[in-house]
């Protein structure tokens, strides 16, 4: 079967049996994504982003379009593993668990570490609570403000888009596309795919660690998971900025000038 069809196919039966998420305004589409959290249903959330894809096929006959649709799949998988650790951390550390959301709900802590220790404990609990801060402003023109504590978000540039399939969060191509660093062939979404999958396989082996009780508390779980997906991403981000780096150095190096012609010789 050829990949762009084996790749949709494998989107469709991901779909099948999924819950429907209505979608059909910008704040409903906010509600959606918490939705999918608290379903378990993560691996729908990639597909709430619209990227633009151009109309190209690469050497391998895999569309662009394609190309996406296999880093959102990747992505939604890699998720889905993160719920699934965020059950077995609270099987094993309930009453941390409940205490470290505790106080970043209450805005005791405020602190990178501590907000990501109750994210990656309880996402839904934690993205359930932040869902009041965040708003959707229909604009009237096919696009949505979003702002959060009433502030524009990354001053205005993420924004939500009407689409055939709903509202979607719009990544602004048109920005980054120039951008060395976009991914711009086949090769690059590959390694784009390739960072979803070992950061799950990252989190697939510190579930284990888990389960085989070498993590003894949540704090040493937060420690143990950082590393392991650090170094993940770290490993594929050398790798993705070898790919980019002859095209950003051709791009930054000043255009040569011809060597000036000496002038002809007096008599």
């Amino acid at each position: 079967m050829p990949r762009p069809l084996l790749i949709a196919v494998a989107c469709l039966v991901a779909a099948c049996g999924r819950p429907s998420y209505d979608t059909a305004t910008p704040e409903e589409t906010l509600d959606a994504a918490v939705e999918m959290v608290d379903d378990g249903d993560a691996r729908a959330l990639p597909f709430l982003i619209e990227i633009p894809a151009r109309d190209i096929t690469f050497d391998d006959g895999v569309t662009e379009a394609s190309a996406i649709a296999e880093v959102k799949a990747k992505a939604g998988e890699m998720l889905m593993q993160l719920l699934r650790v965020a059950k077995t951390l609270r099987r094993k550390f309930p009453g941390e668990v409940d205490r470290e959301l505790k106080a970043v709900l209450d805005q005791k802590a405020k602190g990178a570490r501590d907000i990501a220790i109750a994210v990656l404990a309880d996402p839904s609990a934690w993205i359930a609570a932040q869902r009041p801060r965040l708003a959707a402003t229909d604009l009237g023109d096919g696009t949505a403000a979003l702002t959060w504590d009433g502030e524009p978000i990354l001053a205005g540039v993420l924004t939500l888009a009407e689409t055939s399939e709903g509202w979607r969060f719009r990544v602004p191509v048109e920005l980054v596309r120039d951008s060395p660093y976009w991914p711009d062939t086949r090769h690059e979404w590959s390694v784009l795919a390739s960072m979803m999958l070992a950061v799950e396989h990252a989190l697939e082996d510190f579930e284990r660690d888990l389960n085989t009780g070498k993590i003894t508390s949540l704090s040493m779980a937060s420690s143990r998971v950082g590393r392991l997906v650090g170094e993940s991403v770290a490993v594929q981000s050398i790798i993705y900025a070898a790919m980019k780096r002859p095209e950003a150095e051709g791009a930054a190096k000043p255009a040569t000038q011809p060597p000036a012609t000496p002038p002809a010789p007096k008599g």
